[in-house]
């Protein structure tokens, strides 16, 4: 009896590993599906008893298919990073934060605690009371040397070059929007960096992929006070070191940089 179980179990599992995924994604459709109008018509039939406080026709139907799951799912570069900055600039309370293109949902949030002035190559159309967003290109910041005593961008740089937002092709683009960062940032001052890590390379025409020393050698000048990493399975480790950033396929990595010299960048 169980050598035939075992049996069955070994051709189940050989049937999912040889089953093509194009099979697997329509048999999972066709589930949702059939559960979906299941659910429906259980429901209509419940409506028709109620209240009739809303009208319920098949007009209407959004069928949302693939939100039953055991966890809510959540894109860990983007709740972590985000999260991390604004802890940051808690920390630190800067008079004025300048943000250049980072997530629009950082800016919004941070901004009812600091006064952020958020520039973008494609500005944002976002009113919101402590915030300021207007049009900036990283390669040619309309910004003083030295002139900024906090600063942020975050999944950004490794887009600059490649063309993805209509930006010039430009293959050290990268480099030269991060030269204008540190040229703005005054000593003491604080700066948030966010790019992927992994092994270097460009994934044409989405981003480039880091290596941490890679990116630490480009901080010549800055003190590095600290870094965290989102790994490729959503876990966030603070002060993650080398090898386990670079064993990443698609990591994020954070840092916390401020600019050598005196100033008030160190956290209160």
């Amino acid at each position: 009896m169980a050598e035939g179980l075992d049996w069955k179990r070994r051709l189940v599992r050989a049937a999912k590993r040889w089953t093509p995924g194009w099979a697997k994604t329509s048999a999972k459709w066709f589930f949702h599906t059939v559960r979906f109008w299941v659910d429906y018509g259980r429901f209509r039939g419940r409506a028709r008893r109620a209240s009739g406080r809303f009208t319920l026709r098949t007009k209407d139907l959004y069928p949302c298919l693939h939100d039953r799951t055991a966890t809510t799912s959540f894109d860990a570069h983007y709740v972590f990073h985000t999260s991390w900055a604004a802890r940051v600039l808690e920390r630190t309370r800067p008079s004025l934060h300048l943000d250049f293109s980072s997530s629009l949902f950082f800016v919004g949030i941070a901004s009812s605690f600091v006064p952020i002035r958020f520039y973008d190559y494609r500005p944002a159309r976002l009113g919101l009371k402590g915030l300021e967003c207007l049009q900036g290109d990283l390669l040619k910041l309309p910004l003083a040397d030295g002139s900024a005593e906090s600063v942020s961008c975050m999944h950004v740089v490794e887009h600059v070059g490649l063309g993805r937002y209509g930006d010039p092709l430009d293959y050290d683009g990268d480099l030269k929007a991060l030269a204008e960062l540190k040229r703005i940032v005054k000593p003491g001052g604080n700066l948030l960096f966010v790019v992927p890590v992994g092994v270097p390379r460009i994934q044409f025409n989405a981003h480039r992929i880091y290596g941490l020393r890679q990116v630490l050698g480009l901080f010549e000048g800055f003190e590095l006070k600290e870094r965290a990493l989102v790994t490729d399975q959503g876990e966030f480790v603070p002060e993650a070191g080398e090898e386990l950033s670079d064993a990443q396929g698609y990591g994020c990595a954070c840092f916390w940089f401020s600019k050598k010299g005196t100033g008030s960048g160190a956290a209160s």
